[in-house]
């Protein structure tokens, strides 16, 4: 019997926070309207289907990569790892994972890297889904200690907001410091 997974990623771009990875094994029979890519999706919608697809999913776990191992490793090599660990957190063994993207790390089982994927397998757009829904969520918990730099609204994106931010306030824990504009402040200071 072929049990496949579905792997995403979220929060490669940011200049703040952890990379976010998702693993998704959905049933035959799911019944998940509007499943798509979650930056396809509204923030409402992707919480409604986000609860939606964690109550039908056979399973799902979630693999992050910390902001000294972006640091350390690049944020390639990271979002693998966080990748890895996602699939090794299922409660089921898959037989073969796909993969968003254009590569895919070694889990020890088939897999196969889907370039947009996340708009073509609904299991990697369930776990591109919940993997939003999660990251979006710590970056809303980190912006309560840190509101300043907006991670509430931008997720640790590199907007005019953050930016600004940066220069006013300086380098917080939460900010990777490998990331060229943090890297940049912290080379003047």
């Amino acid at each position: 019997m072929k049990i496949v997974a579905g792997v995403d990623e979220v929060g490669r771009g940011p200049l703040a926070g952890p990379v976010v990875t998702a693993a998704v094994i959905l049933p035959v029979d799911y019944d998940l309207p509007g499943l798509t890519d979650s930056k396809k999706l509204t923030a409402k919608r992707r919480e409604v289907l986000s609860k939606a697809i964690k109550q039908q999913a056979l399973c799902f776990a979630f693999g992050q990569a910390s902001l000294v191992e972006i640091d350390e490793l690049n944020i390639l090599h990271a979002t693998m790892l966080a990748m890895q660990r996602a699939v090794t957190g299922l409660s089921i063994e898959p037989t073969r994972v796909l993969v968003d993207g254009n590569r895919s790390p070694d889990f020890g089982i088939a897999s196969q890297a889907i370039i947009g994927g996340d708009g073509l397998e609904p299991c990697i757009s369930a776990a591109s889904v919940i993997a939003k829904v999660a990251r979006d969520q710590l970056m809303s918990e980190y912006a309560l200690q840190y509101p300043q730099y907006g991670w509430q609204n931008n997720s640790g994106y590199g907007t005019k907001q953050h930016l600004e931010a940066l220069l006013e306030f300086g380098v917080s824990p939460h900010h990777r410091r490998s990331f060229a504009p943090v890297a940049r402040l912290l080379n003047k200071q």
